[in-house]
């Protein structure tokens, strides 16, 4: 395990297994001839499923002809209007209207007047469900990125939602954009999945609700990771043949 230096700031960081899409993009970059975008039916299947599926799969962003880049190291799950830490929870609403479907297509809100956040939903038409994108790994337009991440050390440019949308220039404009349509702005790629005994799983991070809204092991993230944003726990299974609207945990 060797010691890569992080030319945009901080001192030099370990390069873990898990680690992959920074030194591959220094090594020779992602070819984009051949990356495979997801397809519809990839975000049709059950929210947990595709949550845990989610994990170092590639987010794309097409800027002014050029790509900016990033590995999924960790998400979290918001299900259906019993899920009282959902948007869902009030009903339909205009903010919320895109978790209801189709799936595939971007859901992008606002918070404390400042972060954008970005999801992406799930499941059939006419039921809420939507994946948080938590963290990424940077791979390709790193110093796009650096440009609007102004004197961040490059392990926290893309380290939390906030920050993920920041440093891919993703905003509200990007609201129901179909991430699956040929034209696609933004878009997700096959990437490198990630195996299970490299996934760990946990209660999602700052939510708000009932206690089982709190404790939900719905979050997701790449064990080892230096990018993800929140707390690591040691313990924990990856959810697999889960449906969020049939078998709420």
């Amino acid at each position: 395990m060797g010691m890569e230096e992080d030319r945009h700031g901080g001192p030099p960081m370990a390069r873990p297994p898990q680690a992959r899409g920074l030194w591959a993009a220094a090594e020779g970059g992602v070819r984009p001839e051949t990356a495979r975008r997801l397809p519809r039916s990839f975000f049709e299947r059950p929210t947990l499923e595709v949550a845990r599926d989610l994990l170092g799969r590639r987010l794309v962003r097409l800027e002014r002809g050029r790509r900016i880049s990033g590995c999924i190291v960790e998400v979290e799950a918001y299900i259906g209007e019993y899920d009282q830490a959902s948007h869902a929870a009030v009903g339909r609403t205009p903010r919320n209207a895109v978790m209801y479907g189709p799936a595939g297509h971007a859901y992008v809100y606002f918070i404390y007047g400042k972060h954008y956040c970005l999801n992406v939903v799930t499941e059939r038409e006419g039921f809420p469900a939507a994946i948080l994108i938590r963290a990424l790994e940077p791979e390709e337009g790193l110093e796009r990125i650096a440009r609007r991440r102004p004197g961040v050390p490059m392990r926290d440019w893309l380290r939390g939602p906030g920050r993920v949308c920041a440093g891919l220039g993703i905003d509200r404009r990007f609201n129901g954009h179909d991430l699956c349509a040929p034209g696609a702005q933004l878009w997700l790629e096959e990437g490198e999945p990630v195996p299970d005994e490299a996934v760990a799983v946990g209660p999602r991070i700052g939510v708000r609700g009932d206690a089982l809204a709190r404790c939900r092991p719905w979050r997701f993230y790449v064990r080892e990771s230096p990018f993800v944003s929140g707390p690591r726990s040691r313990g924990g299974a990856p959810a697999r043949g889960l449906t969020g609207e049939t078998k709420p945990l």
